[in-house]
């Protein structure tokens, strides 16, 4: 199923992704520039991240806080040159911590993905709109 959207509707596109019941482990594909950080933000808000989101582009990955007891990673994995430099920085405890943890750039680190994953693919349309589909 298809979700096309613009940026006054990103709250939709997080909200159609939180209803379609996905796993912790969710993989976000699109080209550069697509808007998957942003998407990202706008997912981590309607899970209850408060204040400041960014790109974790040089730290590989950025934590934040939802309750308590809840955590949610992002990664962006572009800058990877092999699979190794993402175990050192502990990804596989990250993966399977339980907690959300949203990747850019799976296809990166491929034989490190959980089976258990949801995939978001955002697709270009024209300057202003975007779609996504939800595997």
């Amino acid at each position: 199923m298809h979700f096309e959207y613009n940026l006054e509707e990103i709250h939709l596109a997080a909200k159609y992704i939180l209803d379609s019941n996905p796993h912790k482990v969710v993989l976000f594909y699109g080209e550069m520039g697509v808007g998957k950080t942003t998407l990202i933000k706008e997912v981590a808000r309607s899970l209850g991240v408060e204040g400041a989101t960014s790109s974790p582009t040089f730290s590989l990955v950025n934590e934040y806080r939802i309750a308590p007891h809840e955590k949610l990673y992002h990664f962006d994995m572009y800058r990877l040159k092999t699979e190794s430099e993402a175990y050192d920085i502990g990804i596989d405890e990250y993966l399977y911590s339980g907690h959300w943890c949203f990747v850019e750039w799976p296809e990166n680190i491929p034989n490190l993905i959980p089976d258990e994953h949801t995939k978001v693919k955002i697709f270009i349309l024209t300057d202003e709109k975007r779609q996504l589909t939800i595997d």
